[in-house]
């Protein structure tokens, strides 16, 4: 009998192994994009192994969040096949992953980007931009990232955040290593840098973010090294301190109820640096992000109805 006539009980390879029914891009209220980029890695190298193993990490998670009462994946979430990197030029890559975002946000979709390092971050704000011309970007980083050029391109994972400022308003959350050169940069342009680690009370700091924050909508990017390495150790450049995990949830669930995110990354996870436990952690992370999207109602889908009816 051939092969294509076989049927076998099977588990899908996306995130969180949907079946076809909630996993269609046309049905999907997410889309994840994986990006195995890390061609300017400049300590630990191994971040383009993070978008297979969230993914892989999240086929063994529930669907059900007891937080919210709900099954998130009813929304549906699809998975796009990674973003073939272009290694030869980072502001090529650039280009490459404001492209593919740009395409979805023209359907209304929330993006969910997996990296890969923090530089494929411009890309994604570029790509969210035409449709969202008032777009701010919440930057949650052990790193300021606010480097002018490092190892000879200005599109370094180092100088994320200064190519960012460039096009929108940018916030940065949980900043605990910087340049001269970027401390001087933060005091001229006056960016905003709200501290947070372990001990950081959320009830103090989460005003201070939305305060900073202009509306309304808004772009998350989260490298994992804003947590605590005892928490997140399977990163590239990690930082001793950091914000926990009740904190970081905290803050996810209070910027979601005030603004719009019409998208979000996770970035840095590198796996050979850790535990399974980060890929897990990484992937639960992605899904509550998904859950406090869409449990916030239309203005927090990453689309219009208009949009959405196009999609």
């Amino acid at each position: 009998m051939p092969w294509g006539t076989l049927s076998s009980p099977s588990v899908p390879h996306n995130f969180l192994g949907l079946e076809p029914r909630r996993s269609s891009l046309r049905a999907s209220r997410f889309v994840v994009l994986p990006v195995p980029y890390d061609s300017t890695t400049s300590y630990k190298s191994g971040t383009r192994e993070g978008p297979s193993a969230i993914i892989a990490a999240s086929r063994h998670m529930e669907e059900y969040d007891p937080e919210l009462q709900d099954e998130p994946c009813r929304h549906g979430i699809h998975t796009l096949a990674e973003l073939e990197p272009h290694t030869g030029d980072p502001a090529v890559m650039v280009e490459r992953v404001a492209t593919a975002v740009r395409r979805l946000a023209r359907r209304g979709k929330c993006v969910v980007m997996l990296g890969g390092e923090h530089s494929i971050t411009v890309g994604g704000v570029k790509g969210f931009l035409p449709t969202s011309p008032d777009l701010a970007v919440l930057y949650l980083d052990a790193h300021a990232d606010l480097r002018d050029e490092y190892l000879g391109t200005r599109y370094n994972h180092g100088c994320g955040a200064r190519r960012i400022a460039e096009l929108c308003p940018l916030v940065q959350v949980g900043i605990r290593s910087m340049s001269r050169e970027e401390a001087h940069y933060v005091a001229e342009r006056k960016i905003p840098i709200i501290p947070w680690d372990a001990a950081t009370p959320a009830v103090e700091a989460i005003p201070q973010v939305l305060a900073a924050l202009p509306g309304p909508d808004v772009y998350v990017s989260i490298d994992l090294d804003v947590l605590d390495p005892s928490l997140m150790a399977a990163v590239g450049t990690p930082e001793p301190g950091g914000m926990g995990w009740q904190g970081l949830l905290a803050l996810m669930r209070a910027v979601s109820r005030a603004r719009r995110i019409v998208g979000f990354d996770l970035c840095e996870l590198c796996p050979g640096e850790g535990p399974v436990a980060c890929a897990y952690t990484a992937a639960t992370l992605a899904y509550k992000l998904m859950g406090y999207v869409a449990s916030n109602g239309e203005l927090s889908g990453g689309g219009s109805p208009a949009q959405q009816r196009r999609a």
